[in-house]
């Protein structure tokens, strides 16, 4: 009797061992949270820092990041349920809008707040005026996309029509651009970091002027999840969105050397000293949004950037793709 008894009190003790795993395997799965990012840019830097520094961990998130390499794949993956959050340019919630989507892609979360490029000159340019640019061959970027159409907007700004008054080249795919420029294509080139300031430390070419200062606060970079996702997980996308918080505000608070020393192991192959240079730059022209909340203004200058273009399939309503429900109640915390 008495090994009976002690073989059931080691089947409990089993049995309750394998409970408390299996309870904290569920609520390890229940609070992974699969990010799809459109590219790797020190651009994001505070995406980055929160990881690095442990913020996410701290809200109780297992963060998958994956890069997509490209805003129409990190689309289908968040749409096909491959990607619970994309951060992706704030332009694609509504071309999927557009599409008449039974359940649509919404932001809730700003990382970036301006445009990411910088325009680059083959030649080194010692007093740099926009109408140089007439009668260049322009290396530009994506049709549609946002980098292209940020870009058009600058120069129409500065009285330049980029189909008329320049050889614009579109045919490129975006990761071959700064090799085609480095190989002697074009005059000048749309570029983001860190080739721009690669490209100006090996001589390639010369930093004369940043679209991000030229056109304003945009939502250029954002997180969105599908509307069924966010009604499912409000809890989960608020923790997610507290540890983004942290990591915008680290990196306001923090020196230039300390954010490169955080984000340096997403970027192995790029030198620590370039990466400082980038951080500084993009820091000291406020591309780094320093809270979460997307605001209005930006979203009506987003659409105003794309009708300009010939990009918008129709005005959205802020309050129709934008969640600030989420970022005003992290923010009031």
């Amino acid at each position: 009797m008495k090994s009976i008894g002690k073989a059931l009190s080691l089947l409990f003790i089993l049995l309750v061992t394998m409970a408390a795993i299996v309870g904290c395997s569920s609520k390890n799965k229940g609070d992974e949270i699969r990010v799809a990012e459109v590219t790797r840019s020190i651009f994001y830097a505070p995406q980055y820092v929160a990881i690095s520094e442990g913020f996410f961990e701290e809200e109780g998130i297992n963060l998958e990041l994956t890069t997509a390499w490209g805003g129409d794949k990190t689309m289908t993956s968040l749409l096909s349920g491959g990607a619970d959050i994309a951060l992706v340019g704030a332009e694609t919630s509504i071309y999927v809008h557009a599409q008449e989507a039974n359940d649509p892609a919404i932001n809730f979360a700003q990382l970036t707040q301006t445009d990411g490029t910088f325009l680059v000159s083959r030649e080194k340019v010692e007093d740099f005026s926009w109408d140089q640019l007439k009668g260049s061959t322009f290396l530009g970027q994506r049709k549609g996309g946002m980098p292209q159409m940020v870009g058009e907007h600058v120069l129409k700004l500065h009285g330049i029509n980029p189909h008329n008054d320049l050889n614009l080249l579109q045919h490129i795919d975006f990761g071959n651009i700064p090799s085609a420029f480095a190989s002697g294509t074009g005059d000048y080139v749309q570029l983001f970091e860190p080739q721009a300031t690669l490209f100006e430390n090996e001589g390639i070419g010369h930093i004369v002027a940043s679209f991000g200062e030229e056109s304003g606060e945009v939502p250029y970079t954002v997180f969105m999840a599908k509307e069924s996702y966010l009604k499912k997980n409000k809890d989960l996308v608020e923790r997610f969105t507290k540890a983004l918080y942290k990591g915008q505000q680290w990196v306001e608070t923090s020196s230039v050397e300390q954010i490169a020393q955080s984000i340096k192991p997403f970027f192995d192959d790029t030198p620590i000293e370039v990466i400082e240079q980038v951080v500084d730059r993009y820091k000291s022209q406020g591309s780094y949004a320093t809270e979460p909340l997307l605001k209005e203004s930006a979203w009506n200058n987003l659409q105003d950037i794309m009708d300009q273009a010939g990009e918008l399939p129709k005005r959205i309503d802020y309050s129709i793709l934008v969640n600030t429900e989420i970022a005003e109640s992290v923010i009031r915390q």
